[in-house]
């Protein structure tokens, strides 16, 4: 059974008090923490809801599920100060760039210069630049996307010059892992990647993000200096298996 509304509100007090117990633990400032709402396969109200309660940033990974929610949620973007910040977290392909250029204002898995160039070409003049985090594939996997370590340097030195992107750092999607300690190990490795990238992009503007951090270990990210946690299941509860069209 989804949550009702009532749980989806406890839910997002107990996200947010362990982002601040977790900041807290960091020593870092609250605000320096974002929470993004993973609302895939979740439905318009669900966000709906949560916007009510403060909540404004919201990720999807499915780009047409994400159009009919936005469609559906045109009413919540009439107030520049409470309108909702749509980030896309999935995967990119290259037929898909104009609607992730027009209709987002954040994307997290740029992992090629090719999505790069066509998401700035296809990014409207009347819109301010997008905000896009490059997706590094920490653990190597052959199954996940994302620039391996050392391709990194080279691609966000292409991706600052194009001029409707602005590039504000990583994001990270590594394999599942209980045990904190390995947790934090691998976050810190990230950490460690954007601050060599800001020691080799010099004198560009200092990228600020680390997109990393989920339900199971936004504790560890936060210790390593994440800057938006993306938290879906312990939102909105278990995902139901996607059904293909």
């Amino acid at each position: 059974m989804p949550p009702t509304d009532s749980e989806l509100l406890d839910n997002l007090a107990q996200v947010r008090k362990r982002i601040a117990h977790a900041t807290r633990s960091a020593k870092c400032a609250a605000k320096n923490v974002r929470l993004l709402a993973v609302s895939k396969t979740k439905p318009a109200d669900a966000i709906r809801v949560l916007h009510a309660a403060g909540q404004r940033a919201f990720g999807e990974n499915y780009l047409q599920e994400a159009l009919e929610k936005q469609e559906d949620l045109a009413d919540l973007q009439s107030d520049p100060a409470t309108e909702i910040e749509w980030h896309y977290i999935g995967a990119i392909q290259s037929n898909k760039t104009r609607p992730l250029a027009e209709h987002f204002a954040w994307v997290h898995g740029v992992d090629r210069l090719k999505i790069a160039q066509r998401l700035s070409e296809q990014r409207p003049a009347s819109l301010p630049p997008l905000q896009v985090c490059l997706q590094l594939n920490i653990s190597a996997e052959d199954s996940k996307s994302g620039v391996a370590l050392e391709a990194l340097p080279a691609l966000a030195r292409a991706v600052v010059q194009l001029p409707h992107l602005q590039l504000r750092g990583l994001m990270v999607l590594p394999a599942p892992e209980q045990d904190p300690t390995q947790q934090r190990a691998v976050f810190a490795q990230v950490r460690k990647a954007l601050e060599h990238l800001n020691h080799a992009l010099q004198p560009e503007p200092a990228f600020d993000t680390l997109s990393m951090g989920m339900s199971g270990d936004l504790e560890a990210a936060i210790a390593e200096g994440a800057t938006i946690v993306r938290i879906g299941t312990d939102l909105f509860g278990a995902r139901a298996p996607k059904v293909s069209a």
